[in-house]
C-alpha cells in the first residue's frame, strides 16, 4: 500500500525550528545549481525553479526517506542536454521547449513501470564502480561543454574531439573579463568547499554576481547575463509527442529512468543505514516517477536525487521531508515575489557554480580507493568512464 507524509508520522515538534531551516537553505542553494543543470540540459534558467517546486512537493509527499532532496541535478541534466546536441536540436529553442518535458515525461512512466514491477531489486546487480564511472564520465563531458561558457562564448556541442575544438575557438576569441570572473568564482567555491564545507558558498557568489551587475554595465564589457524573467508560477503544459523523434525519446528517457533509479537508490540506502532507518525502495520508484511526470508538465527535465544538497540537509540537522516541503514552499514565495535578480546573474558566475557542482559529483576518491583495493574494479570504473563520454 502506499503511503502519504511517511516521514511526518508521529512528527516531533523538536524537529521544527531545523527541519525549516534547513529548507529555506536547501530553496536558496537549489537557485544557482537548478538554473544552471537547466540550462545544461537545454531548457531556460528558470525552468530549474519550476522543477523545484510541484516536482519537490510530491517528493516529499511520497518518500520514505527522512533526509533525502530531490530536485533538477546533474546526471539527468547531461544526458538530457548531451542527448539533444546528438539530435540536432538547439538548446533553449523551440524544438528543445518540446523535447526536454517529453523526454521527462516517459522518463516518469519508465520510473512509474519500475515501480509496478518492483524492479528496485535490480540496483542490487548495478555495481559501484560501474555507477561511479558512469557518472564521473558524463561530469568531464559537460564540464568540457560548459568552459567555453566562461570565456564569453556559447556551450560546446558534440564528442571529445569537437569539445576539444570548441574551447580551442572560444580561447581565440577569448574575453578576458568574463573568463576572470568565471575562474574567479570557480576558485571561490572549490577552495570553500574544502575549507568551510557547511557554509552555502554558491549562494554568496550568485548574489555577489547580481550586485556587480547591478552596478556595472556587463554589456559595455561583453559579459552575458540571463535573460530577465517575470514573475508567477509555471504555466501547466501538456509535453506534445512527436512520433519521428519518439524511438530516440524512449531510448534517452530509459537511460535517465535507470540512471536516476540506481543512483538515487544507492544515495538513499547509504543516507538511510548511516541514520538508522529503513526506507521502502519499491516506493521511491514511486515518488521518483511521479515527481518526474510533475516536472514534464512544468516544461522541465527529468530531476533526481541530489547528494550534495542531501548532505547540507544532514549538515544542518533536517530530520523528515518537511525539509523538502519548506524548500518547495520557499521556491513558490520566489517565484511569485522575487524573480528580478535572474536578468543580473552574469552567466559566468552561474557557469562557475555549475563547473564547481559538477567537479563534486565526479568520484575522484572511488577511484583512489578502487586503485588501492581492486585494479579490477578500478579498470571496470575507468571503462564506465570513457563508455559514458564516447556515449554522450
Amino acid at each position: 500500500s502506499v503511503k502519504i507524509f511517511p516521514t511526518l508520522k508521529n512528527y516531533k515538534t523538536e524537529y521544527l525550528p531545523k527541519d525549516i531551516l534547513s529548507g529555506i537553505i536547501m530553496a536558496a542553494v537549489s537557485i544557482p545549481i537548478s538554473m544552471g543543470y537547466a540550462q545544461i540540459a537545454g531548457v531556460p534558467a528558470v525552468y530549474g525553479l519550476y522543477g523545484s517546486v510541484l516536482p519537490i512537493l510530491l517528493f516529499a509527499m511520497l518518500s520514505t526517506s527522512k533526509q533525502f532532496i530531490f530536485g533538477v541535478d546533474a546526471a539527468p541534466a547531461a544526458i538530457v542536454g548531451a542527448a539533444l546536441a546528438t539530435l540536432g536540436v538547439t538548446a533553449e529553442s523551440a524544438q528543445a521547449l518540446q523535447y526536454v518535458p517529453l523526454i521527462a515525461l516517459f522518463t516518469g512512466l519508465w520510473l512509474l513501470l519500475f515501480y509496478l514491477l518492483h524492479a528496485d531489486k535490480i540496483v542490487d546487480f548495478i555495481s559501484t564502480p560501474v555507477m561511479g564511472g558512469f557518472i564521473s564520465g558524463i561530469a568531464v563531458t559537460i564540464i568540457m561543454m560548459q568552459i567555453p561558457k566562461l570565456m564569453g562564448s556559447s556551450a560546446g556541442t558534440g564528442e571529445f574531439i569537437e569539445l576539444a575544438e570548441h574551447i580551442f575557438q572560444a580561447i581565440t576569441k577569448i574575453n578576458w573579463l568574463s573568463f576572470g570572473m568565471g575562474i574567479g568564482a570557480l576558485v571561490i567555491l572549490i577552495v570553500s568547499k574544502k575549507l568551510i564545507p557547511k557554509f552555502p558558498m554558491a549562494i554568496c557568489v550568485m548574489a555577489a554576481g547580481a550586485v556587480m551587475s547591478s552596478f556595472i554595465d556587463m554589456d559595455e564589457y561583453g559579459i552575458v547575463c540571463l535573460s530577465e524573467v517575470s514573475t508567477g508560477l509555471p504555466s501547466f503544459i501538456v509535453p506534445q509527442v512527436d512520433g519521428r523523434m519518439l524511438p530516440d525519446i524512449l531510448t534517452v528517457s530509459l537511460s535517465v529512468a535507470v540512471v536516476i533509479m540506481a543512483e538515487t537508490l544507492l544515495a538513499e540506502n547509504n543516507f538511510a543505514q548511516k541514520n538508522r532507518y529503513k526506507i521502502d525502495d519499491n516506493q521511491e520508484l514511486l515518488a521518483f516517477g511521479a515527481a518526474n511526470l510533475a516536472a514534464a508538465f512544468m516544461g522541465c527535465c527529468p530531476i533526481n536525487g541530489s547528494v550534495s544538497r542531501t548532505t547540507m540537509n544532514e549538515q544542518y540537522g533536517g530530520r523528515t521531508q518537511l525539509t523538502g516541503i519548506t524548500a518547495g514552499v520557499v521556491m513558490i514565495v520566489i517565484l511569485l515575489c522575487g524573480t528580478g535578480f535572474i536578468g543580473y546573474l552574469p552567466v559566468p558566475v552561474l557557469t562557475a557554480i555549475v563547473i564547481s557542482a559538477l567537479y563534486s559529483a565526479m568520484e575522484f576518491d572511488l577511484a583512489a580507493r578502487l586503485w588501492k583495493v581492486s585494479k579490477v574494479e578500478f579498470y571496470i570504473f575507468c571503462g564506465a568512464q570513457l563508455f559514458s563520454s564516447r556515449l554522450l
